[in-house]
Formats: structure tokens, sequence, C-alpha cells
């Protein structure tokens, strides 16, 4: 199983089809898709963490994203966190009740025997 903080192209597709990493500064409507077809695949096969550090804005689709990949990971026995989000985005989950389910206090990098798969949003 892999670990270790990779760019989220990575996460999905082998290393052939790799361009480099996506920026990704606002988890909005009309990014959320990209977000859900990039992640849904990899939390139905285990745990993520993702690093939510590059994201600066989120409205209710970018959380209807971050819900539903939470959802798919819990129905295929994962789980799914968040870390790093900036203030801002931490007070609107926090304000919407996700900041208990979706957040991690433990913000250090899963060790190489840990099962889940930590992914930079950047």
């Amino acid at each position: 199983m892999m670990t270790g903080t990779i760019p989220i192209d990575t996460a999905i597709f082998p290393a052939s089809e790799y361009t480099g990493p996506t920026e990704l500064a606002e988890l909005v409507r009309g990014s959320e898709q990209a977000l859900l077809a990039r992640f849904t695949p990899l939390v139905r096969r285990q745990s993520v963490t993702l690093d939510m550090s590059s994201i600066e804005r989120i409205d209710a689709a970018g959380i209807a994203a971050l819900i539903s990949l939470y959802v798919g990971a819990r129905e295929a026995g994962h789980s799914f966190t968040v870390v790093n989000p900036s203030p801002h985005i931490a007070e609107i989950l926090a304000l919407v009740g996700l900041e208990r389910i979706l957040m991690t206090r433990n913000l250090a990098v899963k060790s190489q025997s840990s099962p889940e798969f930590y992914c930079s949003a950047a």
C-alpha cells in the first residue's frame, strides 16, 4: 500500500500518464467534479487524508464533494479526513458541523506502516 505525501494526479494515474500536479485553490461549483472524479475511486480502495493547505475558497458544492468522498470511504470501510485547512476554511467546516467528522487533530504525515494515503491538494 502506498503512503506519503503526493500530488493529487499521481494518486489516480500511473506515472506514465502523470503530467504534474494540478493546482487547486478553490473547491467551488465547477471544480468539485474534478475532485470527485480523482478521489472517488481512491477512497473506495483505501483510506485518504487530503491536505487542504492550498484551498483558499470553498462553497456548498465543495462541501458536498467532501461529504460525498467521506460517505464513499465509509461505505467501503475506509476513512477520509482533511488536514491543514486555512483558518477561513476551518471556520466554514466548523459552521456546518463537519470539523468533527472530516478534520483530524494529528497533522503529522502518516508513518510508512499506516494504511492511509496522504494526498496534497496542490
